[in-house]
C-alpha cells in the first residue's frame, strides 16, 4: 500500500516472515507491502500478536523476511549481513522503544552523544549536538542529569534525542508511551507531532488510541497482515515547550541535516 507523503523513504514488498514453533511453520507477518513517503507519520495498530513488532523490526533492518524485500531509500536492507545493518541502522535509522534503554551511569547529554561517538563524529561536534537535541525536547536544563534523577517522560525524551542523534531518514517507534502515565505519554505524542511537522518520517507501532488518532496515517494489522491502510485526520496533542527558535526540516538549525565528519 502507498504512501500519500513525498517520494518514498520506506518500502517493504510482499514480507513473510515465518518462525518455526515445534517444528511447525508459523507466520508472524504475512505477505505485507507498505510504502511510506517522505515526511509521512504512520501509526502500525491491531491486536497483541497480530505481528507488530515483528514488522517494525523487519522495517528497521533488526530483523530479516524469510520471503520479500525492504528498501530504505532504495537500498534493500533485507540480505544485508550482521555488521552491514548494524552500521546501516546506526547512520539512517533511529529506534525509540518502550524502554527507555539509557545508560544510568551517563548524564542525558553522554547518552545522547552515544551513537553519534559510534559514528565517529568529533567530540565537540557531538556535544553540541546533544544540547541541541535536548533544547529541541525541551530537557536543556537537564542534560547533566543522570537517569534516575529524570522522570518516565523525560526519560523518553532523551531517548527520542538520542534516536535523532545522527539525522536519520526514518524514526521507528514500538510503544513508546508504553511506560508512560496518561499525562507523560502525552507530552511524548505531542513531541512526535511537532517532529513530524518539522520534517521527519515516522512510523510507530502502538496500542495506545491517543498516539495512533495524532498520526496521519494508520495502518491496521490483524494475524500479521494488514487489512487497512487509511490517511487519518490527526488530533493535536500538547508536547514539551518548544525552545526559542524551533528547528525546522529546512533550516540550518535542523536537527534532521546530515552530520559531516
Amino acid at each position: 500500500m502507498k504512501g500519500s507523503g513525498g517520494g518514498p523513504v520506506l518500502q517493504a514488498v510482499d514480507v513473510v516472515r515465518e518462525y518455526a514453533l515445534a517444528g511447525v511453520p508459523v507466520q508472524a507477518v504475512r505477505g505485507v507491502s507498505l510504502e511510506v513517503g517522505e515526511g509521512e507519520y504512520a501509526a502500525i495498530v491491531g491486536p497483541s500478536g497480530c505481528g507488530k513488532s515483528t514488522l517494525l523490526n523487519l522495517l528497521g533492518a533488526i530483523d530479516r523476511p524469510t520471503r520479500g524485500a525492504v528498501r530504505l531509500r532504495g537500498r534493500d536492507v533485507s540480505h544485508m549481513s550482521d555488521r552491514e545493518a548494524t552500521e546501516f541502522r546506526l547512520r539512517h535509522i533511529g529506534f525509540v522503544f518502550q524502554r527507555f534503554y539509557l545508560m544510568p551511569m551517563l548524564t542525558a547529554a553522554e547518552n545522547v552523544e552515544l551513537p553519534m561517538a559510534e559514528a565517529g563524529v568529533a567530540k565537540a561536534a557531538r556535544r553540541a549536538r546533544a544540547r541541541e537535541l535536548l533544547a529541541y525536547v525541551g530537557l536543556d536544563a537537564r542534560a547533566g542529569h543522570r537517569p534516575a534523577q529524570l522522570s518516565g517522560g523525560e526519560q523518553q525524551r532523551v531517548a527520542i534525542a538520542r534516536a535523532l542523534a545522527n539525522r536519520p531518514a526514518l524514526l521507528l517507534a514500538d510503544e513508546p508511551t508504553g511506560e508512560l502515565d496518561a499525562r507523560t505519554g502525552r507530552e511524548v505524542i505531542g513531541l512526535f507531532e511537532r517532529l513530524n511537522a518539522d520534517g521527519m518520517t515516522i512510523v510507530v507501532v502502538t496500542h495506545d488510541e491517543v498516539l495512533a488518532r495524532a498520526a496521519r496515517r494508520v495502518v491496521h494489522m490483524v494475524d500479521g497482515a494488514i487489512v487497512s491502510d487509511e490517511p487519518n485526520a490527526p488530533a493535536e496533542v500538547g508536547g514539551p515547550p518548544r525552545t526559542t527558535v524551533s528547528p525546522t526540516a529546512h533550516d540550518d538549525a535542523s536537527p534532521f541535516r546530515r552530520t559531516r565528519g
